[in-house]
């Protein structure tokens, strides 16, 4: 997502960290770059304009140019700047205490509305609720079809009703919900290929109909520069109350997006960024903000970990620490990584990642986890308990066992062993902090042993500013560096 643009801008504030100070043609200088780039990326004229201007003025400041790191500042303006442009704070969906709380969708067809109503069914439920999907798009083939299948997928009713009537089936859809105890109802509702005053009509009937608690467009990234006329004709007349951007994935460009906000008022509250159910994200300004300027969103991973961090999973870290590392507990791993969206979705999050991608042609090559999968379920119990028992023999039959090569059993052996490294220095490191608290308990008033990590959290004595920067090749700059000590902070609460 937002690819040319994030390489754009990534150039431009990378050429001003290069200089020492920082003077007024410089300045205008990487202004025209900024332009140009949000053009490219078919960011709104007006917009644009209007960015452009804002953070010409904050940079030319005395302030900025005559500090000790005018390049940061800089980068710091543009990271501010680009978040108000994107909404400033995050607006979360709200729900009032009616039940059933009606959400309804509009937008043109194909903007991704029948999806999108799918996943936000499932995120809810997710959340706790009980939700319920109205199959209001009459017109389109096979529409109410689609939706019925999609819930099925995720576990959640569709009402369908005379499937011939747009205002009786959502009425009847919220019918339906008080009638079996359903707390949400997600209303989708029919688009044309261009905005025309049937579709307007229709849409306007069913809210006034059902009363939603809240309307959401549904916007297609790749929409371009038309995407303002869209947004401004629906935002009078349906009065939305915000916007969920799909397709975000499947654009590099994606500058529609930045313009939504801007152009209507209305914030974008939901991201979809893949075609599997759980591929909406809460929009969140500032996160996507440090994404484009390829700072990454190493908050973002943090949050997908914990949200998969289940009793059991936690269990089994504690036995990986006491025990030592298995096969078993690789495969587990292997699979939390695909369940978060692969390793090119957590690449594409961290500082620099995106640049990094390109050198693997957009996207890694995933099929890793598939050979390493097929070779250690050809162990045997002992063998994936116990891999130090794996001998040359052994390595010969789990390779002819998974259609694999003795060569690709060692490399999965290094592997193996670098991470049993790692969990034993973290384990050494954890007695170390266990016997540093109780000498600091036996001995008051005198300096205890506190654990010392440096500027940067340490994993197994592996500083995490190797991780990102220098060796790996990912960012390392010093805003990077700066977002990465937040979040140790934070860490550390």
């Amino acid at each position: 997502m937002f690819n040319s643009l994030s390489d754009r801008l990534t150039e431009t504030l990378d050429a001003l960290r290069g200089k020492g100070k920082l003077t007024e043609a410089d300045i205008a200088h990487a202004m025209r770059d900024i332009r140009m780039a949000l053009l490219e990326a078919d960011v709104n004229f007006k917009v644009v304009k209007d960015f452009v201007a804002k953070t010409r003025e904050r940079c030319m400041t005395a302030e900025v140019l005559e500090s000790l790191t005018p390049a940061q500042n800089v980068v710091k303006i543009v990271l501010d700047e680009l978040t108000e442009l994107l909404g400033a704070t995050e607006s979360k969906l709200v729900l009032s205490n009616r039940i059933p709380n009606v959400i309804m969708l509009v937008g043109l067809q194909g903007s991704g509305k029948t999806t999108a109503a799918a996943k936000l069914a499932y995120l809810l439920k997710k959340q706790g609720k009980s939700p319920l999907l109205a199959a209001c798009d009459v017109y389109r083939p096979a529409a109410a079809d689609q939706l019925a299948t999609l819930g099925a997928e995720i576990g959640v009713p569709v009402f369908k009703g005379d499937g011939t009537h747009p205002v009786a089936i959502a009425q009847g859809a919220v019918r339906e919900a008080v009638d079996t105890m359903k707390n949400v109802v997600i209303v989708d509702t029919a688009g044309r290929l261009q905005i025309d005053e049937a579709m307007m009509a229709e849409a306007v009937e069913i809210k006034r109909a059902v009363k939603p608690d809240q309307v959401l467009m549904v916007v297609d990234a790749m929409t371009g520069q038309d995407i303002v006329n869209v947004v401004t004709t629906f935002a009078e007349r349906t009065d939305f109350d915000g916007v969920i951007i799909s397709k975000l994935d499947g654009d590099a460009r994606g500058g529609g997006a930045l313009s939504v906000r801007a152009v209507t008022g209305k914030p974008i509250k939901f991201a979809s960024v893949g075609e599997k159910p759980d591929a909406l994200e809460v929009f969140s300004p500032e996160r996507m903000a440090k994404r484009i300027l390829g700072m990454g969103d190493v908050i973002g991973i943090i949050e997908k970990a914990q949200e998969m961090a289940d009793a059991e999973q936690m269990a089994a870290a504690e036995r990986m620490l006491r025990e030592g590392f298995t096969m078993t507990d690789m495969l587990e791993q292997m699979r939390s990584v695909r369940k978060m969206g692969g390793m090119s979705k957590i690449l594409s999050m961290l500082p620099g990642g995106q640049k990094a991608l390109q050198q693997f042609g957009g996207a890694m090559d995933e099929s890793i986890f598939d050979r390493n999968e097929a070779m250690i379920l050809s162990m045997t119990k002992a063998e994936r308990d116990r891999p130090g028992i794996i001998n040359g023999q052994r390595r010969a039959r789990i390779a002819r066992g998974s259609g694999t090569t003795p060569a690709d059993v060692n490399t999965l052996m290094k592997q193996w062993g670098e991470m049993n490294k790692m969990f034993g220095r973290m384990r050494s490191m954890a007695n170390d902090m266990a016997g540093s608290k109780k000498n600091k308990r036996s001995k008051k008033g005198k300096r205890g042993g506190k654990l010392r990590m440096g500027g940067m959290p340490q994993m197994g004595g592996m500083d995490m500013s190797q991780l990102f920067g220098g060796a790996s090749g990912l960012g390392g700059s010093g805003s990077d560096m700066d977002m990465l000590r937040e979040m140790e902070r934070r860490l550390k609460g």
